[in-house]
C-alpha cells in the first residue's frame, strides 16, 4: 500500500462529467490499496471570472477579501468531488486549505507555505478516508485565509505530498507529460519519460507552464517525486526525480522559450560603485523581478545598462527607470517589449563542452540575431525578436537531435 497525492488542475474538473472522470480515477487508486489525498484546483475559467466579478465593484478591492472570494473556487470543487465520491460508495471527506492546517505567510494573493500540521489528515487517512484537500490557499498565523498565486495548486500539492511523505504526488493536467519542447510549435517534440528537478526548475522558470516553479522547489527540497500526466489519457506521463547519472549522456534534455520578457536599456551611466544598486533598488522595491543584466562600457567611464523584466511589469519598470536616470544623471531609458528568450536546458551540460557554439551557430544559420545572453550551470539561454521565436524553437531542437531517444 502507497499513500499517494493526486492534484487536478482546472480543465480536470472544469464540469460535472470530467469531476465523475477524476472520482473513477480516485476510487480506482484507493480500490488498489492506497491511501489518497486529492488536491483540486478550481474548475477552469472559475478564478477569472471571480476576480472580474470582484472588479466590476471596485477598481482596487482589498487584498484580503479577495482572496476569501477566490478560495471559493476550490471549495467547491472540493465538496463536489466528495459527493460524487460518496454516492459512488466511497468515504470521503473535503477539507479546505485552513482544515488541512497548510500556514502561510501573511502576502494575501501571493502567499508562501510556512508549514502543514499533517495530523488531521494522517488520521483520516488511518481510518481509510480518500482525503479531498483545496488547492491554492491556506492561512496566515492570524486565520485569514490565503491563496498561493497562479499555480498555488501545484504547490499546495507537492508541499502536502513532503508533509505526508508519500509515495509520489501525480500531477493529472491536460497534458500527457514533459516533452523535450512545446508540441504546438515543433512537431518532432517527444515526451520525455523522466527529468531532473533542477531541468525542471529551469523549464518552469523559463516560461514552461506544466509545473509551477515553487512546485518544483519543493519537490527538490524534500525529495518527493512527481509525475505529471493527463487526466484525459491511460498513460505513464513523466516522472520528475533526483538527477541520475544515465541523465547527463543527454547533453541537452530540453528547449524552452518565454514570450513574457521587456528589455531596458539605460545609456550612458556612469561607470562606478554604487551605480548598479541606485537603479536596481527601487525596481526590487516595486515587487519586479529583474532577469538578465548586461553592461556595455563606453569610453569616458560611460557604461550602458540593460536588463529584463517580465512584459506585464514593463511599463512600471520603465517609468522607475526614467525618474533613475534623471537622478543619477543617465542619457536616456530605451525599451522594447517585443523579444522572447529562447533556452536549452541539460544536466549533461556539467560535463559537455560545445553547447553554446553549437547554439549560436544554429541561430546564425537563420539569421537569428542574439541581443542578451546568459548562462548557469545547466542552462543557455539567448534573447531574440519575439517574431523569430518559433523558427529558433524548432532550429535548435533539430540541432540537439531532441527527437531521438
Amino acid at each position: 500500500m502507497a499513500l499517494i497525492v493526486q492534484k487536478y488542475g482546472g480543465t480536470s474538473v472544469a464540469d460535472l462529467d470530467r469531476i465523475r472522470n477524476v472520482a473513477q480515477r480516485v476510487a480506482r487508486t484507493y480500490d488498489a490499496g492506497n491511501s489518497v489525498v486529492v488536491v483540486l484546483s478550481a474548475m477552469a475559467g472559475v478564478t477569472d471570472q471571480l476576480i472580474q466579478m470582484a472588479h466590476q465593484i471596485t477598481d482596487d478591492p482589498t487584498k484580503r477579501e479577495l482572496d476569501v472570494l477566490l478560495a471559493t473556487g476550490e471549495q467547491t470543487t472540493v465538496a463536489l468531488l466528495c459527493i460524487t465520491l460518496e454516492a459512488m460508495g466511497y468515504p470521503a471527506i473535503s477539507l479546505l486549505g485552513f482544515q488541512a492546517e497548510i500556514v502561510t505567510d501573511q502576502r494575501f494573493g501571493q502567499a508562501r507555505i510556512r508549514e502543514i500540521h499533517a495530523n488531521r489528515i494522517i488520521d483520516l487517512l488511518r481510518q481509510r478516508k480518500i482525503v479531498s484537500v483545496a488547492g491554492f490557499q491556506g492561512r496566515d498565523p492570524k486565520g485569514n485565509i490565503t491563496t498561493l498565486g497562479r499555480g498555488g495548486s501545484d504547490t499546495s500539492a507537492v508541499a502536502l505530498a513532503a508533509a505526508l511523505k508519500a509515495d509520489v504526488c501525480e500531477i493529472y493536467t491536460d497534458v500527457d507529460g514533459i516533452y523535450t519542447t512545446d508540441p504546438s510549435i515543433c512537431d518532432s517534440a517527444r515526451k520525455l519519460d523522466r527529468i531532473s528537478y533542477d531541468e525542471m526548475l529551469e523549464m518552469a522558470s523559463l516560461g514552461a507552464k506544466v509545473l509551477q516553479t515553487r512546485a518544483v522547489e519543493f519537490a527538490k527540497k524534500f525529495n518527493v517525486p512527481v509525475r505529471v500526466a493527463s487526466s484525459f489519457k491511460e498513460e505513464a506521463g513523466t516522472m520528475v526525480v533526483e538527477e541520475e547519472k544515465d541523465m547527463e549522456r543527454l547533453v541537452v534534455s530540453s528547449i524552452a522559450y518565454s514570450k513574457d520578457e521587456a528589455r531596458i536599456t539605460i545609456t550612458k551611466v556612469l561607470d562606478q560603485p554604487g551605480i548598479a544598486s541606485k537603479i536596481f533598488t527601487p525596481i526590487a522595491e516595486a515587487g519586479i523581478v529583474v532577469d538578465m543584466i548586461i553592461q556595455n562600457t563606453r569610453q569616458g567611464g560611460l557604461t550602458d545598462l540593460t536588463f529584463t523584466v517580465p512584459r506585464t511589469d514593463f511599463q512600471a519598470a520603465m517609468a522607475i527607470g526614467k525618474e533613475v536616470a534623471r537622478a543619477i544623471g543617465a542619457e536616456e531609458v530605451l525599451g522594447d517589449e517585443y523579444i522572447a528568450k529562447v533556452s536549452a536546458i541539460g544536466v549533461g551540460m556539467r560535463s559537455h563542452s560545445g553547447v553554446a557554439a553549437k547554439m549560436f551557430t544554429a541561430l546564425a544559420n537563420e539569421n537569428i540575431n542574439i541581443m542578451m545572453i546568459s548562462t548557469s550551470e545547466i542552462k543557455i539561454s539567448c534573447v531574440i525578436e519575439e517574431k523569430y521565436t518559433e523558427l529558433a524553437v524548432r532550429v535548435l531542437h533539430d540541432a540537439f537531435e531532441l527527437h531521438k531517444a
